[in-house]
């Protein structure tokens, strides 16, 4: 055991209950990782960096990440499926590549992670679905293809909640995925795998998916940076399951980071047109570099959190107005009926009820008998799986009510492109409460409506690591900014990194 190691384990020594401040166990933290390897903190441009000038060779770089990944995951269930033997060939190949000179791609050598229900070429492809046990993805969805084509090399894919749609990444194939921060608590979902991945140091960044809130909802419980672009601004092909044509902009892909500095390149690269993706946004992506932070208007949003997240946005809030930002305070009636919104108009483009994406091709999954089999334990499917099937119809019930919550989220979409434009942004909540226990999310299904509402909005919105409360686990804010305006609110990211810290790596526990 290192020396560090053990200092960790004489401080939160097992069964004792130790009190100590965010600041002593950041520094803690910090010190743990950097005695054991200093390439696990740095971002992907700094080892791409590296690595171009041969300061270090990718393979080292890899097998550092690989051995922090097989340190971690037997705790955290993260990584689902690896490849670690292709991905040192890959490495590999990418120093024989530099010694040979010639063109350089930016990402060449540095290791990542992939959603499992992207398609990653000779990877399961099951989306957590036991019907699709066994399926592998016959080649890489386009995305996951220009990363490759840009020299990151894929070392494994990550757990995902059944089919995608809920809080916690959990199903019947791969099992739970927990916190790098805490086990007892959720990594989040559906993204929950690349969330805690990244979050424990296990690679610079990963590539995620979201319908509701799932990337930024585990970036924010893994401490991490995630980013949801604008609807239709990255190609879903490749996804399973593939949202309903009308949908189809609701669900997006994107990164989620260590390091803030790393979105802009990473959207360079994922935020291209493709023949498969009609619906694809037409606008190109915007120049970080061109954005003067100082010179935006912060909307700060009035909605309720707990008192450390609460904390937590002011503190974003006044370090941007610190940097010169106007602040002004903004409510609206659809910021406090999220889920409903979320709810009502995704539904309204849905096509396909849930209970048929259970049945894997087969009959539809009738919810009802369903839950009979799981309260006996003979179901293949989750908790939380069953009981979306059984609610969905609801809204269609529930018709007045849906309208109304339809009507209020698109006043909002009004509303929010007359204020927020070139140059502002929404300083929201990323979820109403930290990381909550296993399990926890079930009696609070409505806290999604707080990422799920910019989801069917179409609005891009950046997840922002704050620092870690009083017990340790990570705190954030999600900056929400106009159509199509991913680089602002990109930019505020790292405006915000430079002030507030960014990711703090997690004491192993």
């Amino acid at each position: 055991m290192t020396r560090t190691g053990t200092a960790a384990r004489r401080l939160h020594g097992e069964g004792t209950r130790v009190r100590c401040t965010a600041a002593l166990r950041s520094l803690v933290a910090l010190a743990t990782l950097l005695w054991v390897q200093p390439l696990l903190r740095k971002s992907a441009v700094e080892l791409a960096a590296l690595v171009r000038r041969r300061e270090v060779s990718a393979r080292e770089v890899v097998d550092a990440h690989i051995a922090r990944i097989e340190q971690v995951n037997a705790r955290l269930n993260a990584v689902v499926a690896e490849r670690f033997a292709d991905a040192r060939r890959e490495a590999d190949a990418a120093d024989a590549r530099l010694r040979a000179g010639g063109d350089v791609p930016p990402l060449l050598g540095v290791p990542c992670t992939v959603k499992e229900a992207i398609a990653c070429a000779g990877m399961p492809h099951t989306s957590g679905l036991v019907a699709r046990r066994g399926v592998r993805a016959a080649a890489d969805a386009p995305a996951v293809r220009w990363l490759r084509e840009a020299g990151a090399i894929v070392v494994g894919v990550t757990n995902v909640s059944e089919l995608c749609m809920w809080m916690e990444s959990n199903n019947r194939v791969y099992g739970r995925t927990c916190n790098p921060y805490d086990p007892s608590r959720t990594c989040g979902g559906s993204s929950g795998g690349e969330g805690a991945i990244v979050g424990a140091g296990g690679v610079p960044f990963g590539l995620g998916a979201d319908i509701g809130g799932s990337i930024r909802i585990p970036a924010f419980f893994n401490g991490v940076f995630g980013h949801k672009p604008t609807g239709g601004r990255v190609p879903v092909t490749g996804h399973y399951p593939m949202a309903d044509p009308r949908a189809r902009r609701f669900l997006t892909l994107g990164p989620l980071a260590r390091r803030a500095e790393d979105i802009p390149l990473l959207m360079h690269l994922l935020a291209r047109r493709h023949a498969s993706y009609p619906e694809g946004l037409a606008a190109p992506l915007g120049d970080v570099d061109r954005v003067d932070v100082s010179r935006l208007v912060v909307y700060d949003s009035a909605v309720g959190a707990t008192a450390d997240l609460l904390a937590a946005k002011q503190r974003a809030v006044a370090a941007l107005a610190a940097l010169g930002c106007e602040v002004r305070a903004l409510d609206d009636p659809a910021f406090h009926r999220g889920f409903e919104v979320w709810s009502a108009l995704l539904g309204e483009a849905t096509d396909v009820a849930f209970a048929e994406h259970l049945g894997g091709g087969g009959p539809a999954v009738r919810p009802a008998r369903e839950l009979l089999r799981w309260a006996v334990g003979r179901s293949p499917h989750t908790l939380p799986a069953i009981g979306l099937a059984l609610i969905e119809p609801l809204p269609r019930l529930a018709r007045r009510r849906a309208s109304r919550a339809a009507a209020l989220g698109r006043a909002l979409r009004a509303r929010l492109d007359r204020l927020l434009g070139d140059r502002g942004v929404l300083v929201f909540p990323s979820f109403p409460r930290p990381a909550p226990r296993h399990n926890e999310p079930l009696l609070h299904v409505v806290d999604a409506g707080y990422t799920g509402l910019f989801n069917v909005l179409e609005l891009p919105s950046t997840q922002v690591p704050c620092g870690l409360d009083r017990h340790g686990v990570p705190l954030g804010v999600q900056v929400v900014g106009g159509h199509g305006r991913d680089h602002v609110t990109i930019a505020v990211a790292m405006a915000l990194e430079r002030a507030l810290g960014g990711w703090v790596p997690p004491l192993d526990r």
